[in-house]
């Protein structure tokens, strides 16, 4: 199949493939509303995907204006797709290609999430919706027909499998989880299997802390006991979606005094893994003494795991996608004929009335019953002597060649010479 005329959809943003915590926090738009808002003044369509390691730009358009924009909005170093490039890398996202931790499944929901966003904002379009449940689709495809999700952890169990590998085992331990939204549930699902003597729930909201202590088993505690509780735990988790940082150095410290040992003088060793972003833990408290802090960037190693494991399932999965991709660009191309067809057949009826119309007039009979056989006599020839044109049309733009189906109309309608292509 040839490449399509026009794919009109361009995304650009940095991810984990190249970018750290610092680099994704800095890349963040952290008022979405706002932003996309603003973007929707220059593009036709606008989405705007941002999760704990991609910060990923949408738009219906093309990559050089949307190159320009984000130039002017500060962002640099930046990757970039268009038209069909664009498709695929949507396609890959969904699928789990693309993710760090690779078949995670976490990536449908949060592409929903993009979408409802920018339908709130009234920056998406009829052509962006199209991609987005296509892609969503096609994620679903995939699950389906491969194994690439079998056993897979999210960004959330794989911070818990961290934890555990740097205390040995969660069994008979205290954990703190803060945040209780998608990401602390998957981070309390994944605890819930190891057998801790206690898992408490902080959140900014206590009514929520309070649900997902219920669905899990564990406590919820208020914020504001939010050090007592750092005090108690082995392993602390947190997952927010704060704009800022929840958990301060200064706070942390004295919370790390009471931890001391009574004649080491040291306080007992803390695991804190932080996998919000933007960042819940402030910057430099993993200096102090006994904080052992991990962020999003420490989780690429779980990634190379499974990898090895799935690389199989991948190949899958990527034959999944390039057949999908292959039927929605037929689609999209199809579609693109449909503004042709309809100027011929506009013409074509425009000539049947003309010559309907004579002929009634010819007859000199005003009998409404010969008219309606008239009608309906043009009607149905004017639509008989189009089917062949109408197929080899749609049959040039499915396959991207649009400029003959142009010229197919223009020859019918105008009188053009049709040239063979040398």
């Amino acid at each position: 199949m040839n490449e399509p005329a026009v794919v009109p959809i361009a995304i650009a943003g940095v991810s984990h493939h190249t970018a750290n915590i610092t680099t994704l926090e800095e890349f963040r738009f952290p008022n979405e509303p706002e932003f996309l808002k603003a973007a929707g003044q220059r593009f036709k369509g606008v989405l705007l995907l941002q999760t704990c390691n991609r910060v990923e730009l949408i738009v219906e358009g093309d990559a050089d204006r949307l190159r320009e924009y984000l130039i002017e909005q500060g962002r640099r170093d930046f990757f970039i797709h268009e038209g069909k490039g664009a498709l695929t890398h949507l396609f890959d996202l969904a699928s789990g290609i693309d993710s760090m931790i690779v078949g995670e499944d976490q990536i449908l929901g949060q592409l929903k999430k993009t979408l409802a966003d920018a339908q709130e904002s009234g920056t998406t379009s009829t052509f962006l919706e199209l991609c987005i449940n296509k892609a969503v689709h096609v994620g679903i495809e995939v699950r389906k027909s491969t194994l690439i999700n079998r056993g897979a952890v999210s960004v959330g169990s794989a911070a818990v499998h961290l934890a555990e590998s740097q205390i040995g085992t969660l069994e008979g331990k205290h954990i703190l989880v803060v945040g209780s939204g998608e990401m602390g549930l998957l981070v309390a699902q994944a605890l819930a299997a190891k057998q801790l003597t206690a898992m408490y729930v902080a959140n900014r909201t206590y009514g929520r802390a309070v649900i997902l202590a219920n669905k899990i088993g564990g406590k919820a505690v208020r914020l504001s006991e939010l050090y007592h509780y750092i005090t108690l735990s082995d392993v602390v988790i947190s997952c927010t979606s704060a704009p800022h940082p929840i958990i301060h150095k200064n706070e942390l410290a004295t919370a790390m005094k009471n931890r001391c040992w009574p004649v080491e003088g040291h306080p007992r060793p803390l695991i804190l893994v932080d996998i919000a972003q933007p960042r819940d833990v402030e910057e430099g408290a993993g200096t102090i003494d006994g904080v052992r802090l991990f962020s999003i960037d420490n989780l690429r190693t779980i990634n190379e795991q499974t990898m090895s494991n799935r690389k199989a399932e991948a190949e899958r999965a990527r034959e999944v996608v390039e057949a999908e991709l292959e039927i929605f660009l037929r689609h999209l191309n199809r579609k693109s004929a449909d503004d042709l067809l309809a100027s011929l057949h506009m013409w074509a009826d425009i000539v049947r009335i003309r010559e309907r119309d004579r002929a009634i007039a010819r007859m000199g009979c005003n009998d409404p019953k010969i008219a309606e056989i008239v009608d309906d006599l043009s009607r149905v020839l004017a639509k008989k002597l189009l089917t062949d044109a109408t197929f080899s049309i749609r049959e040039s733009a499915e396959e991207g060649d649009l400029a003959s189906a142009k010229a197919l109309v223009n020859a019918i309608t105008q009188g053009d010479r049709i040239t063979n292509p040398k």
